[in-house]
């Protein structure tokens, strides 16, 4: 049928009941039909024109035009599209490149395969205003909590009906063993939305610790006003779970807000879980005393912490290392993701042994190096000696608090420790030359000699292999692999060598080679002072 022959008003009225359908803008809809409608003209004037549709908002009246663009004489290709400078003068006055003229031309008439092509443009459109609408509904949601109704299982995924589309619940995704029938109704976490060519896809998850936090979130009214703060959790979704919390009111406890009347509100969450059990842990900044309160049920004994390796240590008496452990492992992991250190755990007598070996190890080293006895070896090892540096350019005064050391004697002990280290240090860089180490490298101020050897021995034999290097392969560091932490090695990581001392070294090799402009080291310092006094 012909466009003028309908009802002008109909296009609207259809516009609109599609829109309210699909829950989309009516505007999109009629842009669907002018788009349609363009392409049926276009197979009926010529596909090389460039037919457009107009169709006014208020009366539905349906506009065809035909437009074309005037263009350079050597960009002139189409003669039904386009117009040459001089052709366009005899239609526009003072045309000029760019310009565009247009004309109505007359309605077609919308044969059966037209017809059928505009509507498969239209449903087109529709389905991509639908999936649009979907995405932006859903992208500001990623990191809430949603009710869903399952429509189906696929190959242990579940698929569920979230409104005004389907996310997916993934089979690692869900706790323990949980199976859905149709029409259960499921509470989930939005972990991500993403927009794909099939459409915005909605993944969520029931095992991720947000899950839980957004679950105390809803129970604990407290943490939903900002007055208790979750700072971390750690799960092991359907059997047990930690939670961190901190209250900025005194008077307000947050384990007991958390835990509530009776245990009502950590029992919602519970229930809510599986059955997944939750220790809720009191924050507190000093590392030690968080992980003392993160390892409980069991009690501690000793901490020590290596800050820099992110590593800590921790000392339980014998019958409670089964408990600090927990079955599997459990209670030192979820404990170790809580705190995001790497825990070794030892009994007091494992310790008392490692602390006897090391007393063993570093009284044989005094013994063979400064050739004392056993006795004025552990001398120096109980007054908290570790190495001959130590003893050597210490100040003499420390060694003769030692019993039985006068002036004499601290002069002995010290000249021998020099004597060895520069012996030492001599074998070391006649080593590291015969490896083809360059004076550029040996020079350098900051490197030993000992390191220049453990340079030579990893291949960095110049001041500009040296310069390559990053940071890490000097000082060591972690990588963190699918949750787990992997431990790198460095190059001189066994001299002590920090990470900001690697990269300070490093960039003053840089430096001395003309490759890093010292006036961008000092902008770079000047930033970083004006972030911090920022934050401060």
């Amino acid at each position: 049928m012909a466009i003028t022959s309908a009802n002008q008003l109909e296009l609207l009225q259809t516009a609109e009941a599609v829109a309210r359908e699909k829950n989309i803008e009516p505007g999109l809809v009629v842009e669907a039909m002018e788009e349609s409608l363009a392409r049926a003209a276009k197979s009926r004037y010529g596909a090389e024109m460039d037919i457009r549709v107009s169709i006014d908002r208020k009366t539905g009246r349906a506009t065809f035009t035909r437009v074309r663009t005037v263009v350079a004489e050597d960009d002139y290709e189409n003669y039904q599209s386009q117009f040459t400078l001089e052709t366009a003068k005899d239609w526009i006055k003072d045309a000029k490149i760019g310009d565009t003229l247009v004309e109505e031309v007359p309605p077609v008439e919308l044969g059966r395969i037209a017809a059928q092509s505009a509507k498969q443009v239209i449903l087109q459109k529709v389905r991509e205003a639908e999936r649009d609408k979907q995405y932006e509904d859903f992208k500001d949601r990623a990191g809430t909590i949603i009710n869903a109704l399952v429509k189906r299982e696929e190959y242990g995924n579940v698929i569920v009906d979230v409104g005004s589309g389907e996310a997916i619940l993934r089979r690692n995704e869900k706790i323990g063993r949980e199976a859905y029938r149709p029409n259960d109704r499921i509470r989930c976490y939005i972990k991500d939305v993403r927009r794909e060519q099939r459409g915005p896809q909605i993944f969520l998850s029931r095992t991720a610790p947000e899950f839980m936090a957004e679950l105390f979130k809803m129970e604990v009214p407290e943490i939903y006003e900002g007055i208790i703060e979750i700072k971390a959790v750690a799960r092991d979704p359907g059997s047990r779970a930690k939670i961190a919390v901190i209250s900025y009111d005194s008077s307000i406890d947050p384990v007991g807000a958390c835990v509530g009347m009776r245990g009502s509100r950590v029992q919602a969450v519970v229930n809510e879980l599986q059955g997944e059990k939750i220790d809720i842990i009191p924050w507190n900044e000093d590392m030690p005393t968080f992980l003392v309160n993160a390892l409980q049920p069991a009690e501690v004994s000793k901490v020590v912490l290596d800050e820099e390796a992110g590593k800590i240590e921790v000392v339980v008496p014998e019958e409670q290392l089964s408990l600090a452990i927990g079955r599997r492992g459990q209670n030192v992991r979820l404990a170790s993701q809580l705190t995001g250190l790497d825990i070794d755990i030892l009994t007091e007598e494992e310790e008392s042994k490692r602390r006897q070996a090391e007393f063993e190890l570093r009284t044989k080293l005094f013994m063979d190096t400064l050739d004392l006895d056993e006795f004025f070896a552990q001398l120096l090892v109980s007054e908290g000696f570790t190495n001959l540096e130590e003893v050597a350019y210490v100040e003499a005064e420390e060694l003769l608090v030692i019993e039985g050391v006068d002036e004499s004697t601290a002069g002995e002990l010290q000249a021998r420790a020099r004597d060895y280290l520069e012996a030492q240090s001599k074998k070391a860089l006649d080593h590291a030359r015969e490896l083809g180490v360059e004076d550029s490298l040996v020079n350098f101020e900051g490197l030993t000699p000992q390191m220049v050897e453990a340079l030579a021995e990893d291949g960095v034999k110049t001041l500009e292999d040296f310069a390559t290097c990053a940071d890490w392969e000097l000082a060591g560091g972690w990588t963190v692999v699918d949750g787990q932490r992997h431990k790198d090695e460095g190059v001189l990581e066994k001299f002590e060598v920090s990470l900001e001392e690697a990269q300070n070294l490093v960039m003053t090799a840089r430096v001395m080679l003309g490759w890093v402009d010292p006036a961008d080291l000092v902008s770079d310092e000047d930033d970083t002072d004006m972030e911090e006094e920022a934050e401060a």
